[in-house]
């Protein structure tokens, strides 16, 4: 697992480890946390940028299967520091493959639908098969990556899975990342601080439209890759559903349950006013994804816990 200590690579890790499978985790740590990790779990403090230490590690360990979430996932980032994001995402994963290549691995790429199709028009969900116009340079990575992955596999024979996740919302979410905002709004909310909607298109309106997933359903999705159910596939994983920021705020203060100040914010470069995906080949292969109301049930409880913890 790269990526392994962090928001979704430690809930799939996490369950790996239920389910059997032994399992090393490589994270430099820079957004992942090691109390992430079941106590029982191999970690090495690697950057994918150090192309020796990843490969002489994963040599000695012989993988069958590479999950790879290790990543710059900040589209404001991006946007900022394109040439960082490209040394992470790019150059970073290509020494990823490399290694799953040498291994013979399995490779599950954990890659973007809620960036990589760019604009989604109101009445539409993006298939798989919809053409990629990536909006932000942490989208241009990921397509970029997903590119070279179908490159390795017909010049090289790597085998690979493409999970195309939606915004990922849980528990252990961190407020990094295009789908953070769940992590902020609900530990300012349970502090009892004001929320920003930041604007769609201008200050005061509902905000952008975004597809929510369940961090569970990428867990799924990632299990059933290292069996090799889903190999060769491009997936999304998402829900097919739209949910504007101000819908989510009002959810999440029902959920809360204590008195909120939402305002509005403006316009963020680099967000996409509308992205929802098509999961038709998601739920034939894995069955339906949660439902938001009952993950974010779910989220809720475990921040409460930790706020009230902290």
């Amino acid at each position: 697992m790269t990526g392994g200590a962090g928001f979704i690579g430690s809930h799939v890790v996490e369950a790996a480890v239920e389910g059997g499978h032994e399992v090393l985790v490589v994270d430099d740590l820079s957004t992942g946390r090691i109390e992430n990790l079941p106590a029982s779990v191999a970690f090495h403090p690697i950057d994918i940028r150090n192309r020796d230490a990843l490969r002489e590690t994963a040599l000695r360990f012989a993988p069958d299967a590479i999950s790879h979430h290790a990543a710059q996932a900040s589209v404001a980032v991006s946007v900022r520091e394109p040439l960082l994001d490209a040394e992470i995402n790019v150059l970073g994963s290509l020494h990823v493959a490399e290694v799953a290549v040498e291994c013979q691995s399995r490779l599950v790429f954990s890659s973007t639908g809620g960036a990589l199709y760019g604009e989604v028009p109101e009445g539409q969900v993006a298939g798989e098969g919809w053409p990629a116009l990536p909006a932000s340079p942490y989208a241009c990575s990921k397509a970029s990556f997903e590119l070279y992955l179908r490159a390795y596999g017909q010049a090289l024979g790597l085998r690979y899975t493409i999970l195309r996740y939606g915004n990922v919302y849980g528990p252990r979410q961190d407020p990094h990342g295009e789908a953070g905002v769940v992590a902020i709004f609900l530990r300012r909310l349970l502090r009892g601080e004001p929320i920003q909607v930041n604007a769609r298109a201008a200050e005061g309106d509902d905000g952008c439209v975004r597809d929510y997933v369940y961090v569970r359903d990428a867990v799924r999705a990632n299990l059933a890759a290292f069996e090799g159910v889903l190999e060769g596939r491009t997936i999304n994983i998402a829900t097919g559903v739209g949910t504007s920021t101000r819908t989510l705020a009002e959810r999440l203060v029902r959920l809360v349950d204590r008195p909120a100040v939402v305002h509005g914010g403006a316009f963020r470069a680099g967000d996409l006013q509308r992205s929802v995906l098509d999961p038709s080949v998601m739920i034939s292969a894995l069955g339906a994804p949660t439902p938001l109301e009952r993950g974010l049930s779910d989220t809720t409880e475990w921040f409460r816990e930790e706020v009230q913890s902290s």
